[in-house]
């Protein structure tokens, strides 16, 4: 007969849950270092217009180029949301500057087009969703390394997008599509780009922050055998979790077609890499157990200014990589001081 559980062993599995966030420094003052983070990445970003405006400031001042920084941010600000849940959740996902270039060109194939703008939407966000359903089915019940199994997505969806363009790029027609980039479609002065990057956002910070999928990603990428043994289904929340990435860079390759007019195979190069700098220096753990959608963003507007900065000033894109790479050095040192802290206080 089986014997009746202890006490001890009741309790093991809450106590578990319990120590789950503890990886993201869980006793901390509640948001006192997210704020300051995200008050020094404020810091950073107000530095960076200062020299944009003492540098060029008829140029980088006017409400043209704000737009087009903004406008610029939309797109792989989205792909970062979705990459910051990834993140957070523990896992990585190397191929959504792949998956993004192969939503695109599918979107806009002859065919896809003689459906119009609905036609459009549908293919890049269903493409998108497909291939975050691939990853999850071989990350989560394939039991692939996410290193490995989205690195394959990578390979195979630049290729398979090289394959439907032959290389060569496809011209948007449909005038619905093309009316969403130009100033007449603006509300308010905004672009309607930078709208639904806002949209986006505020959903994910909300599910991410008050919702039971949140809680749930974060107790996966905290520790995943803690959450298992607090009820979670792990594999499932993994697969939900790619689903979602794919389902973000599915609308972050309709935001491209509408601001380049076209499709292309090489659309999204090294997003990965830039989805995964801002989410890091934003404040997410790349070990994961700890996200925050504002640092992503603020990640987002920095490296977009830094950009914009250089290409007014007519400067190497050498110096801008070089500047990057030194960012993301210093925020992931400080992230490690800042973990180093939290477990001797």
């Amino acid at each position: 007969m089986t014997q009746p559980a202890t006490p001890a062993q009741q309790e093991a599995p809450m106590t578990a849950a319990k120590s789950a966030p503890d990886k993201g420094g869980s006793h901390r003052p509640p948001g006192l270092r997210v704020d300051v983070r995200n008050l020094s990445l404020l810091g950073v970003l107000a530095v960076l217009v200062a020299v944009g405006g003492f540098t060029k400031p008829d140029e980088f001042l006017a409400a043209s180029n704000l737009q087009l920084v903004l406008t610029q941010a939309s797109v792989i600000g989205v792909v970062t949301v979705g990459m910051t849940f990834v993140i957070t959740s523990g896992g990585i996902d190397l191929s959504v500057g792949a998956i993004v270039a192969l939503a695109s060109v599918w979107a806009t194939t002859v065919a896809t087009q003689e459906f119009g703008f609905a036609g459009i939407l549908f293919t890049a966000v269903i493409v998108g969703v497909g291939c975050g359903l691939v990853n999850g089915l071989l990350i989560a019940y394939g039991r692939m390394v996410p290193f490995i199994a989205t690195l394959a997505m990578l390979a195979s969806a630049r290729g398979l997008a090289l394959q439907i363009t032959d290389g060569k790029t496809q011209i948007v027609t449909v005038d619905s599509v093309l009316d969403l980039g130009v100033r007449d479609a603006y509300i308010l002065g905004i672009p309607p780009l930078v709208l639904v990057f806002a949209a986006v956002t505020v959903i994910g910070w909300l599910v991410l922050n008050r919702t039971t999928f949140g809680r749930r990603t974060v107790a996966v990428g905290g520790n995943a055998e803690a959450a298992r043994l607090a009820g979670i289904d792990v594999r499932r929340q993994r697969l939900y979790l790619y689903l979602l990435s794919g389902l973000c860079c599915g609308i972050a390759a309709f935001m491209l077609i509408v601001l380049a007019g076209s499709g292309q195979n090489t659309n999204g190069n090294l997003y990965e890499l830039d989805a995964i700098a801002a989410a890091i220096i934003g404040g997410t753990l790349l070990s994961g157990g700890r996200g925050t959608i504002v640092g992503s963003v603020l990640g987002v507007l920095v490296f977009t200014t830094i950009t914009n900065i250089f290409a007014l000033n007519n400067l190497e894109s050498a110096v801008q990589q070089i500047a990057k790479g030194a960012i993301i050095v210093a925020a992931v040192l400080v992230q490690h001081r800042t973990l180093r802290g939290a477990g001797e206080a």
